[in-house]
């Protein structure tokens, strides 16, 4: 039985352009893809570096790399992944 993500959080470092807008309307047009949420973390001179948030039914990493990529982004970090038949949030994990 395959297991599908279902929200994932990546920290991602970026030029200005294209703006946030433009990243969270290109990443919601992916399948799998229900809703995207993209906040400024720092911005200095030639970049800016930005976590995105991104849950729905079977969101695909590669895809969602492909269009960062595009963009002229650079995947730093995979922050978080929740997969499953529900997303456990993460006040929710048990510490060991």
């Amino acid at each position: 039985m395959e297991m599908n993500i279902k929200k994932i959080v990546i920290d991602v470092l970026k030029p200005h352009e294209p703006n946030i807008i433009e990243y969270s309307k290109a990443l919601s047009e992916l399948n799998g893809v229900d809703g995207v949420t993209i906040r400024s973390v720092e911005i200095d001179e030639k970049t800016e570096s930005i976590e995105m948030s991104l849950e729905g039914g079977n969101i695909d990493f590669e895809e969602v790399k492909k269009v960062v990529e595009s963009l002229g982004g650079s995947i730093h970090s995979v922050d978080l992944v929740s997969a499953g038949v529900k997303i456990v949030e993460p006040d929710n994990i048990n510490e060991g």
